[in-house]
């Protein structure tokens, strides 16, 4: 009876208690009611002083390749392309604006999502804001009349055009960060580098990384054209990147670090479970092992572990799981992302937690002697990665 009457810090949770947040989430949910009030002229920001901001900023990259971003970032995807649902054009828009005014300056989105939809989105929605903030994106992917062939494609005169699609979408002069979103096996690593080097002197692109890739492949790639950062899947449930080096020669070289699904494609934030119904035409989550009703309802154990953890000190475990990996290196950005204004504002509340490092290591030893159920990908993505 005790632990049922408990309050629960999921998401779900943070919805209706969180009132430690302030205004901005006892509004309502629907992002049409929260922005009805406001003017055209003003901005939440503006108006309310218990919203949560951006407090820091981080350094991505060193030397020339250095590139200074929010502390957290913000991933576009879900916004089209496979969270199931997702809000309309114009909810999209207001909640990437509301991002930039709280201080959020590093937006993720790729040629891939959609394909082409949320590149689309995000230059709609944030090339007003070109001078305050940085867009980046990523090409790799192969997609031909706005269809994705399942192939990889970094030939040079591929990534070429990517370029100028992109700049195009994203209504842009120059790309602010260009990824290779997967290794091509026919094209090294070294003739890609080369290509960005040359759309860098030419003005095109100002900073590049690379995903999923292997330690060899970092330092192949970083020894003709210095890497900015490395994007790749790493959270309490996935932490690949701590044993196969590649967060070690990040470190090495002076690379920064970019985390996407930070939760676990939403599972560490406690509003996914064994019953939840994706979208079969529009969520990836459907396919992946770990998103299986048997691996959910296993590893929902996880779950409840940042939950008592979080309960303790006012977080929910959405926010357990970035501060974490927040406080692990001063050069990793998460990028969560986002539809509802209310995540919003709890993963930017965040950065106001301070946790001991015996805390934080009790934590990781707890999910650590649990094991994790199911693949994170089938057996065709996972051939992509680590390359």
């Amino acid at each position: 009876m005790e632990k049922n009457n408990q309050m629960n810090l999921s998401r779900r949770g943070f919805l209706k208690t969180a009132t430690l947040t302030g205004a901005a989430l006892t509004m309502p949910t629907g992002l049409d009611k929260v922005f009805a009030a406001k003017t055209k002229q003003t901005a939440v920001s503006d108006n309310d002083s218990d919203a949560a901001h951006i407090t820091g900023h981080r350094i991505l990259g060193t030397g020339k390749a250095a590139f200074e971003v929010s502390t957290l970032g913000f991933g576009v995807m879900g916004m089209t392309y496979n969270r199931s649902q997702h809000p309309d054009k114009k909810q999209c828009i207001r909640l990437l604006h509301e991002a930039v005014d709280r201080g959020i300056t590093l937006f993720d989105t790729a040629i891939i999502y959609g394909p082409l939809t949320n590149e689309n989105l995000a230059g709609e929605a944030l090339s007003e804001f070109k001078n305050r903030i940085n867009v980046t994106t990523k090409f790799g992917h192969e997609v031909i009349d706005g269809k994705a062939t399942g192939r990889q494609n970094s030939r040079p005169e591929t990534i070429r055009r990517y370029c100028e699609e992109s700049l195009r979408r994203l209504r842009l002069e120059s790309l602010p960060m260009f990824y290779q979103h997967r290794s091509d096996p026919d094209t090294p690593a070294e003739e890609v580098a080369s290509t960005i080097a040359d759309l860098m002197k030419e003005g095109k692109v100002q900073h590049w990384g690379m995903c999923e890739v292997s330690a060899e492949t970092i330092r192949k790639a970083h020894a003709v054209c210095p890497l900015t950062a490395i994007q790749s899947e790493y959270h309490l449930m996935h932490r690949l990147v701590e044993e196969n080096g590649v967060l070690d020669t990040c470190r090495e070289l002076g690379i920064g670090f970019v985390p996407y699904s930070p939760l676990n494609r939403g599972f560490l934030g406690g509003c996914i479970n064994e019953y939840t119904v994706f979208d079969v035409n529009n969520d990836n989550r459907q396919t992946l092992p770990r998103f299986q009703p048997e691996a959910m309802r296993a590893n929902t154990r996880i779950v409840n572990v940042l939950q008592a953890f979080g309960r303790t000190r006012g977080m929910t475990s959405a926010q357990v799981a970035l501060g974490w990996l927040l406080r692990k290196a001063p050069w990793i950005v998460p990028i969560p992302g986002t539809t509802k204004l209310a995540h919003l504002e709890e993963n930017l509340r965040t950065q106001e937690f301070t946790l001991s490092p015996e805390e934080w290591k009790e934590l990781e030893d707890t999910v650590a002697a649990i094991p994790v159920v199911g693949d994170r990908y089938n057996a065709e993505q996972q051939r992509q990665v680590g390359r």
